[in-house]
């Protein structure tokens, strides 16, 4: 037995380092996938060695259940389009906090009907933080996938008196905590604090507008880590607990860092209302916006005497897949002798580091995608900034108009260049529901259409000229 004990907090202790050193490995492209598949191996150690712990299932039940799960993971990933990558990551979250609801529940109704035992305060308290974060990721979560789906409206959904109720039913969870605590045996608490926590994380989320979701989807990739966290306490479960935090923190962190390149506080975000109000096609001075449009043919032309490009890619070229085809863009000009970046904004697309996936998928070199801070004083010497799908990231009304919403939010200076070109398919609004000024400057170009077959059409007119 003290083998089998001592095995068990070994094989812990492994799956926690190689957790650590797979999230280290994650922070350099050239050693991202082997991160990945190190993460993989030590949440492997961390199944098997808890499912033989716990003597839950046989070995033949623990290898069957691994492969089904397995399966259904191969099928997600081989199906899922790179464009749906933030909804399966903010349903994946939305597991993790109904894998964290479901166990706290359990080891909570399995105590409550045990004769002869008692909860102690500190069980009750780690059940109930389990539950309550647990089950505000569920909802929040669901609500966010939604909105990314397109099944939800994506902007912000307010009512009077929203706030006042979010107050009146955190603190209700707050009572019915207490009294789980002081009466762990009166069940009817508990299943209040999950109704309540269950309707607390709609009611979080439904404010927050499409504009947010990255903030979003990297609050509660950190809520579902602190929800596992606070479950492996109440399993005295040591690497779900190192597992957890790391994941909590890391969300935290990558929060705080997407909400400073918004110029707005976590508090900002949560309140919503954020996108609520759609402005009309109108500029900082209130005239309508006259935009000059151009064609392939003349957009081929400006890059055969471009010697410097900058691209902005946004979730408008995830969309359309176009990344393979910028791909094959960006090698026709650096054949040429032409100097070709990426610009990438922290917020880009709907979710964390979408931009880097996306490019990374179509095997763009990543010391060619640039961050906002050390390239925005390049595009002043840029002969063109190529902004694909994207629209609140480069909008210059966050530098110029105090009455924007988006007035001092952190912006791509793409305005700067000498030829901005726009591969849009309308002049629709971004997530953020307002016009951008830079369609109207003189310096810009409007390249409607969609963003892969447009740029594939200007990467045959660039060829073309080639052979010419």
């Amino acid at each position: 037995m003290l083998e089998k004990d001592l095995l068990i907090r070994i094989a812990y202790l492994v799956a926690s380092v190689l957790f650590i050193i797979g999230i280290k490995m994650l922070g350099k492209t050239s050693t991202a996938r082997q991160g990945n598949s190190l993460s993989a191996v030590a949440m492997l150690i961390a199944i098997l060695a808890t499912l033989l712990d716990s003597q839950v299932l046989s070995l033949t039940e623990i290898f069957v259940t691994i492969l089904i799960g397995s399966a259904i993971g191969a099928v997600i990933a081989r199906r899922v389009e790179m464009t749906s990558m933030p909804e399966m990551v903010a349903i994946f979250n939305g597991f993790g906090g109904a894998a964290s609801v479901l166990v706290a529940a359990s080891a909570y109704w399995a105590l409550a009907h045990t004769a002869g035992v008692s909860m102690d305060a500190v069980v009750s308290v780690t059940v109930v933080i389990s539950i309550i974060i647990g089950a505000v990721t569920l909802t929040g979560s669901l609500v966010a996938f939604g909105k990314l789906k397109g099944i939800i409206n994506g902007r912000s959904v307010t009512f009077g008196g929203q706030h006042a109720l979010n107050a009146i039913l955190f603190l209700s969870t707050i009572a019915l905590s207490v009294m789980v605590v002081l009466e762990p045996n009166e069940e009817i608490y508990m299943l209040g604090v999950i109704v309540i926590a269950l309707l607390l994380g709609i009611l979080t989320v439904i404010p927050i507008g499409g504009a947010d979701m990255p903030v979003v989807i990297s609050l509660l990739n950190s809520y579902s880590g602190i929800a596992a966290a606070a479950t492996g306490f109440v399993l005295n479960n040591q690497v779900l607990i190192i597992a957890g935090a790391l994941v909590g923190a890391s969300g935290i962190i990558l929060t705080q860092i997407m909400c400073k390149a918004m110029n707005r506080s976590l508090t900002n975000v949560l309140l919503g209302g954020f996108g609520q109000t759609k402005a009309g096609a109108t500029s900082e001075s209130g005239e309508e916006i006259v935009v000059k449009e151009v064609g392939v043919e003349e957009t081929a032309m400006l890059f055969d005497s471009a010697s410097s490009v900058i691209i902005v890619p946004g979730y408008g070229m995830a969309v359309a897949q176009a990344q393979h085809v910028v791909r094959e863009l960006t090698d026709l000009l650096e054949k040429r002798g032409t100097s070709v970046k990426f610009a990438i904004h922290p917020v880009a697309g709907r979710m964390p580091g979408h931009m880097n996936v996306l490019l990374a998928e179509a095997n763009i070199p990543y010391d060619k995608l640039v961050e906002m801070d050390h390239i925005n004083d390049e595009f002043a010497n840029t002969d063109i900034a190529l902004i694909i799908g994207a629209n609140d990231v480069v909008n210059p009304a966050a530098r110029t108009n105090p009455g924007s919403p988006i007035f001092g939010m952190p912006v791509l200076n793409a305005d700067k260049a000498r030829t901005v070109i726009v591969c849009k398919r309308s002049m629709n609004a971004g997530y953020a529901g307002i016009e951008n000024e830079l369609f109207g400057y003189p310096n810009c170009l409007m390249l409607f259409g969609d963003a892969k077959s447009s740029m594939a059409k200007v990467v045959s007119e660039l060829k073309e000229s080639v052979t010419a």
